[in-house]
């Protein structure tokens, strides 16, 4: 588990820079390195980024379910 969620945050940080050269830049990394926007490579890398958002949303979830456990168990401890 620990994998998958360091190689999903791995892909959301590629995502994250390949948007800021686009939005500074207009240039787009994936699609140059993998032949264009509509082809087949950039696009597995896209969807792979979006599928990598959604499982870091999952992890963000449980891991503030969590922290709020355990803020209201220590607040009862006092």
């Amino acid at each position: 588990m620990r994998s998958l969620n360091l190689i999903t945050l791995c892909l959301i940080i590629i995502g994250g820079l390949n948007w800021l050269l686009v939005g500074l830049f207009q240039f787009d990394l994936v699609a140059a390195i993998f032949g264009g926007q509509q082809a087949i490579l950039a696009r597995i890398v896209y969807i792979l980024v979006g599928l990598s958002a959604l499982w870091q949303l999952s992890v963000f979830f449980k891991a503030v379910k969590t922290d709020t456990v355990h803020a209201e168990s220590a607040g009862r401890r006092h």
